[in-house]
């Protein structure tokens, strides 16, 4: 369960730190690895990230809060 936990952690901080670059700089890391052209452009790839990164902040969340 500790790998988990980790794991879950840094793709929590990896999710924050593309909000955070969308916030200042309106650009989207995501879109950019998931071979998107534009800001905020999804395709398959870019909506499996934002799943997996979802899922890992509710791990974290439920594990460093419990």
């Amino acid at each position: 369960m500790q790998v988990i936990a980790v794991i879950s952690l840094i793709l929590a901080v990896v999710g924050a730190l593309n909000w955070g670059l969308v916030g200042l700089f309106k650009f989207d890391l995501v879109a950019l690895i998931a071979g998107g052209k534009k800001f905020g452009e999804v395709n398959a790839v870019s909506r499996i990230i934002y799943v997996i990164v979802a899922i890992a902040g509710i791990l974290a969340f439920i594990y460093y809060i419990f």
